[in-house]
């Protein structure tokens, strides 16, 4: 039997303020992103929009219901919402996933080549997750992401379906991943880390992805992943882990931490092209 990937990219988590997902969708929109609405999670932590694109892979726009605050202290919903993992984010690009699976458990097989490599990175066993649709549809999935010291935001995290893909990735229509700007799937997530966690992060990244980086530098390193429909975007998607190189990029690393500094998109000839601002986070626009 083979082993299954563990490099096929799923989704990238942008992050706003609570009970803004309303408004992120018309600010993508106005990036030109077609927007599909989501739903609320279980629990009714969190709800969410998206971005289908082409290669499978998608954009999830979330924000929390409400803040900390809406929520007595010591109330068990105020400590669930504490523990969240994205609670103390800062607004922006804040995780990606890779895709999971159902049936093996992925967390257990990472470990394990972790343990043969040598290298720092653990994964918590899976756990059960979903999301009720606008539509009423009720979506099942298991996570699994790395431990709590392990570099969530720098390490994919792990999202295998039980419902159907196709229920929480509607590509179907195919006009769902049609975009205004031409947007045809992800071309890069770069993600900045401090120069002392360079090595270990790509030792990391290695035993999560099984295959060494295709560049690496004292600076960067680069590995190729896959998406759920690879190549159907005209290429596909690196995952960058560099030390910053530019005044801007010391001043994200001092004021959010090690995480996804930028995300890039492969664009239609003759679209567009060069940079672009979420109200959080950084895109850039890359011709396929």
């Amino acid at each position: 039997m083979s082993t299954p990937s563990t490099k096929t990219l799923d989704h990238i988590v942008h992050l706003t303020p609570p009970g803004s997902v309303d408004a992120v969708s018309q600010q993508f929109r106005d990036l030109g992103f077609h927007v599909l609405p989501g739903g609320t999670h279980t629990g009714g932590l969190t709800e969410n929009a998206l971005v289908v694109l082409k290669d499978g892979a998608y954009l999830e726009l979330i924000s929390f219901t409400h803040p900390a605050s809406h929520y007595p202290p010591g109330s068990p919903e105020r400590q669930k919402r504490d523990a969240n993992p994205w609670a103390w984010k800062e607004p922006g690009w804040i995780d990606y996933a890779f895709l999971g699976s159902s049936s093996t458990s992925l967390s257990e097989l990472i470990n394990a080549r972790a343990k043969k490599d040598k290298s720092r990175i653990r994964y918590d066993p899976e756990v059960d997750g979903g999301r009720e649709r606008s539509d009423g549809k009720v979506l099942k999935w298991r996570n699994s992401a790395p431990s709590q010291n392990d570099g969530r935001g720098v390490a994919p995290f792990f999202c295998g379906d039980v419902t159907p893909r196709e229920w929480r990735v509607p590509l179907d229509p195919p006009s769902n991943a049609e975009h205004p700007s031409g947007v045809l799937g992800v071309a890069h997530v770069r993600i900045l880390v401090e120069d002392d966690d360079l090595s270990d992060m790509k030792a990391n990244i290695t035993s999560v992805v099984g295959k060494s980086p295709v560049s690496n530098t004292s600076r960067r390193a680069t590995w190729v992943l896959d998406t759920p429909r690879t190549d159907v975007a005209g290429g596909k998607p690196r995952l960058i882990i560099s030390i910053p190189e530019t005044t801007d990029e010391r001043w994200t690393l001092r004021e959010r931490g090690e995480g996804i500094y930028e995300v890039a998109f492969l664009v239609s000839s003759g679209m567009k092209a060069g940079q672009a601002w979420t109200p959080y986070g950084k895109i850039v626009w890359l011709k396929g």
